[in-house]
Order: C-alpha cells, then sequence, then structure tokens
C-alpha cells in the first residue's frame, strides 16, 4: 500500500512578506478635445458627444510604486525623488497645456482618459526603470473628473 505523507505545515503557516506600495498624488490642468479628424462632426459628436468640442480638466494623477524599503531611509523611494520623476516624465509636459496640440505624445491619439493614463504609465515606467532605484511602478490612476476615473497596473 502507498503512503502519502503531506507536510504538516498549514497554509497560512507560510506567509509571502508584506508588500508596500507608495502611492504620490499630482494635479494638473489641462484642455483636450476628443474627436478624430478622418471622421465628420456628426459621427465626432454621435460618438464622443459635448466632449468633441474644446474643454479641460483638472487632473489627479496617482502613481503607485513597490518595492523593498531602503534600511539607511526606510523608504520604498524618496519622495522628493518620485514627484521629480512625476514632474519630469509627466506633469511638465501637460500643465497648463492642450493635450492634442502641445504633448507630443500625445498628438496621435484622441486623448481620453484611457489614453492619456497609458501614456503616463509608459513615460513613468521609463523614467523610473532609468532612475536606478529598485522601485517598480505598480499602478498609475488618473481622475479626469468626478464621475471618469482610468486606472492602469501590473
Amino acid at each position: 500500500m502507498l503512503k502519502i505523507h503531506t507536510n504538516s505545515r498549514q497554509p497560512s503557516d507560510v506567509l509571502a512578506p508584506p508588500a508596500l506600495l507608495l502611492t504620490r498624488r499630482v494635479t494638473f490642468a489641462a484642455a483636450h478635445v476628443l474627436r478624430r479628424d478622418d471622421w465628420d462632426e456628426a459621427r465626432n459628436v454621435a460618438v464622443f458627444g459635448s466632449c468633441a468640442r474644446d474643454h479641460g480638466h483638472n487632473y489627479v494623477l496617482e502613481v503607485s510604486v513597490a518595492g523593498e524599503p531602503d534600511p539607511e531611509t526606510g523608504m520604498v523611494l524618496n519622495l522628493r525623488e518620485l514627484d521629480r520623476l512625476v514632474r519630469e516624465a509627466v506633469v511638465d509636459h501637460v500643465d497648463h497645456r492642450h493635450l492634442n496640440r502641445d504633448v507630443p505624445f500625445l498628438r496621435d491619439a484622441v486623448p481620453t482618459a484611457e489614453n492619456v493614463a497609458l501614456a503616463c504609465w509608459s513615460r513613468l515606467e521609463d523614467h523610473l526603470r532609468g532612475s536606478g532605484s529598485g522601485a517598480r511602478l505598480c499602478r498609475v490612476r488618473l481622475t479626469e473628473s468626478e464621475n471618469n476615473v482610468v486606472e492602469v497596473w501590473r
């Protein structure tokens, strides 16, 4: 007869170490228009509604990074460094700008909240990777209005 022995450890005995997620919130104001130049006015209005005209938002961008805290500082990433990365990657390019006309990395996209959030993710990931810190980008949350929020995560 075959006897099967199970490990005496209970699943609750084998816990992963706690994970740390550091989130920083910044704001910026920007204008945009949701429209496609290859569509006529009627189709743009049918798809994008009143957003097919120039308008603006006071955006809130939340950037979350994860990693191990530095043993000397106790920080996953120094907040001043994270602020600098967010400002250089995104805010300096979009604040008080027209997203369709003034922001090269959005010029070929309809600047929906989804596309803006994805562009922010791409730029932040590149800047964070180049920073030499051990932190990794985990989440970008973009609030366009009280009724419209987009999250990108990995």
